[in-house]
This record gives C-alpha cells, sequence and structure tokens, in this order.
C-alpha cells in the first residue's frame, strides 16, 4: 500500500538545522529507503514564500501569493512509500531527519480508478 509522508517544519528552523535536505544524514536516509525498494518518490519543497494558493468559488477563480493558512509549520517536503501496512510507514517516518525538527504526517493514499486498462 501506497503512504504519503508529509514533512512539516518551522522553515527557518529546518534551514538552519542541520537535518536540512543537503544534510549527509537526510541524503543518506533517502538513499536507504530507495535503496530498499520502498520509497516511490522524495522531494524537497521550495520556501513557503514561492507558494501560490488557488481556489475555485462559484465559477470565480482565485489566486493567492502565499499559503493557504498562517501556521508555525510549513509542507516542507514529502516522502511517498511503498509499505505493508500503517505500522510499517510509521515506522519509516519515524526516521526521516527531519521529524527531530518538526512532524511528519502520514496518510495512505487512495487508489483512483481512471477507468484506464492496465
Amino acid at each position: 500500500m501506497k503512504y504519503l509522508c508529509l514533512i512539516y517544519s518551522n522553515e527557518e528552523l529546518m534551514h538552519s538545522h542541520p537535518d536540512s535536505p543537503q544534510d549527509p544524514e537526510c541524503l543518506a536516509y533517502a538513499q536507504s529507503i530507495q535503496a530498499s525498494g520502498r520509497m516511490l518518490a522524495a522531494e524537497p519543497l521550495e520556501s513557503v514564500s514561492t507558494a501560490t494558493t488557488v481556489r475555485m468559488r462559484s465559477g470565480k477563480l482565485s489566486i493567492v501569493d502565499g499559503p493557504f493558512a498562517e501556521t508555525k509549520e510549513q509542507l516542507a517536503g514529502f516522502y511517498l512509500v511503498e509499505a505493508r501496512d500503517l505500522n510499517e510507514a510509521l515506522q519509516i517516518a519515524g526516521h526521516i531527519p527531519a521529524a527531530r525538527v518538526g512532524s511528519v504526517e502520514v496518510r495512505p493514499v487512495r487508489a483512483l480508478n481512471l477507468g484506464l486498462p492496465d
């Protein structure tokens, strides 16, 4: 089953702390998950200052610079992993180095049935 591990962190702490995406420990962890065959994708995100929020309400498009909500922690990146079950996904998420300075939200990925042949 696929799980999305969303990494949230205070952006200032994330870039000043050794557990940044360029940190050797973070790179080693990503390489180990990839080598295990469980990582399907992983990417750090650019600064929240580069975000744009899009809303469609009553047929009217609204585009606003910045994130949707003011929070202390921002979405910093993600891992998309394959795991046997939620327990294995939680173990994977718990070892993401950024979990020490922020949090990792783990969510199952729902299958999208597009009706296309396999």
